[in-house]
């Protein structure tokens, strides 16, 4: 079997092409996260802490030349190494986000999941169950 084949074995499993959409689609929804962090949690922790952009919040770790803008971009623009603790903060919150929401996910999906297994019992279990219940009300011999 030449490589080639070997490959195209690979990529036409079931279990290659579900990783593959998951992680387009994992993509999408951490922008989506990133947005609702950036765009609506952040200006709230801002407005509740008095106006702290957490974004924005960084220890210049070199030397600053002169003339350097006091903000991440600037201090970044300039090369200088900062530790950027506000955009950890916010990697944070954007991970707690993204890990709850996939947990109310699964969560729902559990439920589904399990009220149409509880609804659809096959008919052979049914059937298997009313022996069952037959023999256990026979006589004992």
């Amino acid at each position: 079997m030449g490589m080639v084949s070997e490959f195209k074995a690979f990529i036409n499993r079931g279990n290659v092409l579900d990783l593959a959409v998951g992680v387009i689609i994992g993509a999408a929804f951490g922008k989506i996260v990133t947005a609702l962090t950036d765009d609506f949690i952040n200006p709230i922790l801002s407005l509740a802490t008095g106006g702290i952009d957490f974004s924005n919040k960084f220890v210049p770790i070199g030397t600053v030349p002169d003339g350097t803008a006091e903000t991440l971009a600037g201090m970044k623009a300039a090369g200088v190494p900062v530790f950027a603790y506000g955009h950890f903060i916010t990697e944070i919150i954007n991970f707690l986000i993204l890990a709850w929401i996939i947990f109310l996910i699964v969560r729902t999906a559990n439920k589904v999941l399990k009220r149409t297994d509880d609804d659809a019992t096959p008919a052979d279990v049914l059937l298997l169950r009313e022996i069952r219940d037959e023999l256990k009300a026979r006589p004992k011999v």
